[in-house]
């Protein structure tokens, strides 16, 4: 636990400095408008009256058009991609999106009734931070941030935090987790992962 804990500070390093390269295309307005584009996808799924299986396919296919995949992919994964073979990593990224979309479908359908707004956008180094908020039926109003990069080609957010929660380092650590509970077996964290979230 130690050397992966020591592992993973180091992976978050890199993966800092991945992000603290000059900015060259994103601008604030198009990093703005792909947020547009998916809060406004996002309160159309709200209001939709969905059931859960079919809120959750809606989520996937939100996270599959509006998210870098394979950044937060492999962030979550971490020091453990090194080992993976190619086959893993695919299995893996499959699994890990129907996971995200359960996950995160589940707790944006707590949501329903409500809305959420885009407030202001500011650049961090390379990437610009979007920052929203949700307002709920008979709860007071938080932040909802989506960190927004054009480093796989296209505008993508590659990182969210809810009420201040870290997408990509809670990722990380529940992946680590489900691996160490696994003795290392990534074939069966895998497939844990497929009737997790």
């Amino acid at each position: 636990m130690f050397r992966r804990h020591f592992l993973t500070r180091a992976a978050a390093g890199v993966t800092a400095s991945v992000f603290a390269l000059p900015a060259l295309a994103l601008t604030t307005g198009r990093a703005r408008s792909l947020v547009d584009q998916l809060v406004a996808d996002i309160n159309r799924a709200l209001s939709s009256g969905l059931a859960p299986g079919a809120m959750h396919a809606e989520f996937e296919r939100i996270f599959r058009r509006y998210a870098d995949v394979p950044t937060i992919a492999a962030y979550a994964l971490g020091v453990d991609g090194r080992r993976a073979s190619a086959a893993q990593k695919r299995a893996f990224q499959e699994a890990f999106i129907g996971y995200i979309a359960r996950k995160y479908g589940t707790r944006f359908r707590d949501f329903a009734g409500g809305r959420i707004e885009v407030d202001e956008v500011r650049q961090v180094k390379s990437f610009y931070e979007v920052s929203c908020t949700a307002h709920l039926p008979g709860e007071a109003p938080f932040a909802v941030d989506f960190m927004v990069s054009d480093n796989a080609g296209r505008d993508l957010f590659f990182n969210m935090k809810i009420e201040g929660v870290n997408l990509l380092l809670t990722e990380r650590t529940e992946i680590g987790a489900m691996i160490d509970r696994r003795g290392g077996n990534l074939d069966g964290m895998i497939q844990d992962l497929r009737s997790s979230g």
